[in-house]
């Protein structure tokens, strides 16, 4: 079992190694070029686009589009925010928060395309609902069924047996357990009967869920770390002045910090944020094409806008927390490390306790709902709509054993298939990359885009 544990780890790091951060990265890169930083000068735009009623008016789909990016962020918005961002900072330093920038940065034009395809070429199942993602412009577009199915059979195994499922469940209940002293099972019994009520009713029930979890916990935690932040105003400075320099040069060890190289800090926060914002992973742009709307490019543009929601301000929140309040160098690590900052900088110790659990039960529990759907679609794509209620009833049973199963074999076996998801979606961003600009540059030339900029 040990040897077995051994192989497992070292295609984990491979799958996570420099070939596929390298992959993401450069895919990012290649689409700003092209699109001339439209992530930089379309942004605006794209937060605008969450609050105003599209002027084409809806077209075919399940959900309003601000839904269907609340029911994105639902899935992406997790444990990786809080858990993640303290891994990425304990392995690479302060440094690893700037990469965590840059994965973000060129992850976000990533997703627009993402966002972008899963409109163009979704369709409509059997049952009437939009469905869409990967396996859909991988095969419509690209042609290549062969690998469509690839990535609904990985998809499926990330949502069974990884982020959708045990992770998620034992996050919260061990958080539970120790700040409120609620015995394991009774706290994974209500989890699965939530999940079960939600995710029964398909993607409606679950994008009203994430329609009013999502805003509130996402303000809910970072209104907790404002007030960290403002506590230590005065080390804010330097705490920046510490991200970008560790960047660059290596961080010494210092207190529980054992030290980081340049490359170390590169490699966490890059591969922290891309986890954490799943920008190029192929997970996003199935809730993505659920939206009603007429236009893909408008619904890439807020597709968009969930990884810069995600990084760019709220693991920016709790990556600044952790260091401005020193504990980034302590010898703690993972959602301790993040508790402890809140704990020992809020006036009452025991509230930071709470924002930091609260958080992580809200965080986890959209996880679960949103990777419920993920591998919904990618049932429906492999074996069609009779295959749905079966899934469910087995996803709904896994997340009941969640909190006994804990076996470090499923988990790297579903860290490496969550990574072997991002390849053949990369393969088609690449593929259809001319698709992409071509419909960006015929939206933006349109008269009713420059209309509605000038109102």
């Amino acid at each position: 079992m040990e040897m077995i544990m051994n192989v497992l780890n070292r295609i984990d790091s491979f799958v996570w190694g420099p070939p596929l951060l390298i992959m993401l990265m450069g895919t990012g890169i290649y689409l700003t070029v092209r699109l001339g930083l439209l992530q930089v000068f379309k942004l605006p735009l794209a937060i605008k686009y969450l609050f105003v009623d599209d002027k084409d008016g809806e077209g075919q789909g399940d959900v309003s589009s601000f839904a269907a990016l609340c029911t994105a962020l639902a899935a992406t918005i997790g444990t990786g925010n809080i858990v993640g961002v303290a891994t990425a900072v304990k392995a690479g330093g302060p440094g690893a928060l700037f990469w965590m920038w840059t994965a973000a940065f060129f992850g976000m034009v990533t997703k627009y395309a993402e966002g972008l395809l899963a409109v163009k070429y979704r369709i409509v199942d059997k049952n009437g609902q939009m469905s869409g993602g990967p396996m859909y412009y991988i095969e419509r577009g690209l042609g290549l069924k062969w690998l469509a199915k690839v990535f609904a059979v990985f998809g499926v195994a990330v949502a069974l047996l990884g982020i959708g499922t045990f992770p998620q469940v034992n996050a919260i209940t061990d958080a539970v357990e120790l700040t409120f002293h609620v015995p394991g099972e009774i706290t994974v019994l209500v989890i699965a009967v939530l999940v079960a009520l939600v995710t029964l009713g398909g993607i409606k029930s679950i994008s009203k869920v994430s329609e009013l979890i999502v805003p509130f916990m996402a303000i809910f935690y970072i209104v907790g770390a404002i007030m960290v932040l403002v506590f230590n105003y005065q080390s804010i400075p330097a705490a920046v002045a510490m991200v970008i320099k560790g960047a660059f040069t290596p961080t010494a060890a210092v207190g529980g910090f054992l030290g980081a190289t340049v490359m170390k800090s590169i490699q966490s926060g890059i591969a922290r944020g891309i986890f954490s914002n799943e920008s190029g992973l192929g997970s996003a742009p199935i809730a993505a094409a659920a939206a009603k709307t007429k236009s893909c490019v408008r619904q890439g543009l807020i597709s968009m806008t969930g990884t810069f929601f995600d990084t760019i301000i709220i693991c920016t929140m709790t990556g600044l927390v952790l260091i401005v309040t020193g504990v980034w160098s302590s010898n703690t690590a993972g959602a301790e490390m993040t508790n402890l900052a809140f704990q020992s900088n809020l006036s009452i110790p025991i509230i930071g306790e709470y924002v930091v659990t609260i958080g992580l039960i809200f965080f986890a529990f959209t996880t679960i709902i949103g990777w419920n759907y993920y591998g919904e679609r990618c049932i429906e794509y492999l074996f069609g709509v009779n295959g749905i209620k079966p899934y469910r009833y087995v996803f709904i049973l896994l997340v009941l054993l969640g909190a006994f199963l804990k076996i470090d074999m499923i988990w790297v076996i579903a860290d490496i298939v969550n990574g072997l998801m991002a390849i053949p979606n990369l393969i088609a961003i690449i593929g259809l990359s001319d698709v992409v600009i071509g419909e960006t540059k015929e939206y933006f030339s349109r008269k009713t885009y420059k209309n509605y900029e000038i109102t």
